[in-house]
């Protein structure tokens, strides 16, 4: 059953405009392309969720990027929600306060740094995010809140889910390379990147990570 909340939600990121909504199927489904199914684990063989993996090919197509979510990350119980978003390079992200106090926003992260003043309930603001990379977002009021946008420039883009599963499809057969990202991932910029090769069919691959 959809709460008051999730139906105003819906209603705030479906009254902006859909230039701002788009963040760029999975983009370039490329006909005949391959299905790549990746689970991410930890080092107890445990699923890993909300760790975002990109697959980078030479192949890929130079159009637009498209995924099939919504650019808009809600505050919601004191909450971002999602707690983690994979958006486009140069994507608009829409930030509806459902919650009846007002927030801010803001990050320190190298490939975003900006300040949203404080707003309050059933209000909306945006921020365009031109560079890629990790963003971790926070509030001024509720220090317990914490939010993750991960810019990206592949159309090979997904967030696991709670079995640690993400299935990218489309991908052109070939040498390509492989980044998991997650905020928790003991490596330098929370990111680890592998050479991958894409054999042209169905295949899945078990990727074992650390985790602080």
């Amino acid at each position: 059953m959809r709460t008051l909340s999730d139906l105003r939600l819906r209603a705030c990121v479906a009254a902006l405009p859909l230039a701002m909504l788009a963040g760029g199927a999975i983009a370039v489904q490329a006909a005949g392309g391959a299905s790549v199914r990746v689970q991410v684990v930890d080092a107890n063989g445990l699923p890993v969720r909300d760790a975002v993996v990109e697959l980078h090919s030479s192949k890929a197509g130079s159009g637009p990027i498209r995924f099939p979510w919504k650019m808009g990350m809600a505050q919601r119980n004191q909450q971002f929600v999602p707690g983690t978003l994979v958006v486009a390079r140069g994507s608009t992200v829409a930030f509806p306060n459902l919650d009846t106090v007002r927030h801010s926003i803001y990050s320190f992260s190298k490939p975003a740094r900006f300040e949203i003043e404080l707003y309050g309930r059933d209000q909306t603001r945006t921020h365009t995010f031109p560079i890629t990379g990790s963003v971790k977002l926070g509030c001024n009021i509720h220090d317990q809140m914490r939010g993750y946008i991960r810019v990206t420039d592949t159309p090979f883009a997904g967030k696991t889910d709670h079995n640690g599963y993400v299935t990218l499809e489309g991908m052109p057969a070939g040498a390509s390379r492989l980044t998991v990202w997650h905020p928790q991932l003991r490596s330098p910029a929370n990111e680890t990147k592998s050479a991958f090769s894409v054999n042209g069919a169905s295949q899945t691959h078990k990727l074992k990570v650390d985790l602080r």
